[in-house]
């Protein structure tokens, strides 16, 4: 991932959140690779002068804009979801970029990997951040500290991929997921989804309480309608075919 590739990342993702008709985003590499991570030739050529790293600091003033991260969109908070579909790697900084999503469908051939471990460079788009939330503290310690290849297997029984499809899939099967969610009444799905990363970090009591007032709104512009059209009978036994 280079600057101009990291730059048109954060512009399509910051106009897919814009976008009133797009509901759900698939992200995935062309060729085969997820992402085999930052451009160490570019990282190379930092080493007399930092200065343009500098240009991209994380504000220590909230009141700031935040500036896009090393690999692209690694820092935006966006109000929809994303799912990875992951072929081939998605190591050291790729591997940020596919924890930064919602949810990840790998290959079965796929892998993830803190490979820049080798090279001395820290994961600075959320690494450790997001890992040790997505798999554990100890299991994520394990894997970001030896540095070692976590197979599309391994993956799924640890919880760092929901879904492992044959190779050649993942893209199908990502959208094919996207398409499913994008069905449901928007307005619930993402408070939903706010709901989730809100209460991260707080206790029961916070949490819930964020939960409510973060999900009275979407009751309030979807729930109650479609609570009728339920009494109405559409949808009895767990039928999602006529929403």
């Amino acid at each position: 991932m280079d600057p101009e590739s990291a730059d048109a990342l954060v512009a399509a993702f910051t106009q897919f959140d814009r976008d009133r008709d797009a509901a759900v985003a698939v992200l995935w590499g062309e060729g085969g690779a997820f992402c085999a991570g930052w451009d160490l030739k570019y990282c190379a050529s930092l080493t007399e002068n930092v200065s343009e790293l500098n240009k991209i600091d994380y504000p220590l003033d909230d009141r700031k804009a935040i500036p896009r991260g090393p690999l692209g969109p690694t820092r935006l908070e966006l109000d929809k979801p994303v799912i990875a579909a992951i072929a081939g790697p998605a190591v050291a900084g790729g591997f940020e970029l596919a924890l930064w999503c919602d949810l990840r469908v790998m290959e079965r051939s796929a892998y993830f990997g803190v490979y820049c471990r080798r090279w001395g460079v820290p994961l600075v788009d959320g690494g450790t951040v997001r890992l040790p939330r997505v798999v554990g503290m100890g299991r994520a310690l394990e894997i970001i500290l030896t540095g070692r290849k976590v197979p599309a297997e391994e993956a799924l029984r640890i919880g760092a991929c929901e879904h492992v499809v044959d190779d050649g899939g993942a893209r199908a099967f990502a959208e094919a997921m996207a398409h499913q969610i994008a069905r449901f009444p928007q307005v619930c799905v993402r408070a939903d989804r706010r709901s989730a990363y809100m209460q991260q970090g707080l206790g029961l009591r916070d949490a819930m309480r964020k939960e409510w007032y973060n999900g009275f709104p979407a009751f309030v512009a979807e729930g109650a309608a479609g609570a009728a059209r339920f009494a109405s009978g559409k949808g009895r036994h767990g039928d999602f075919s006529d929403l």
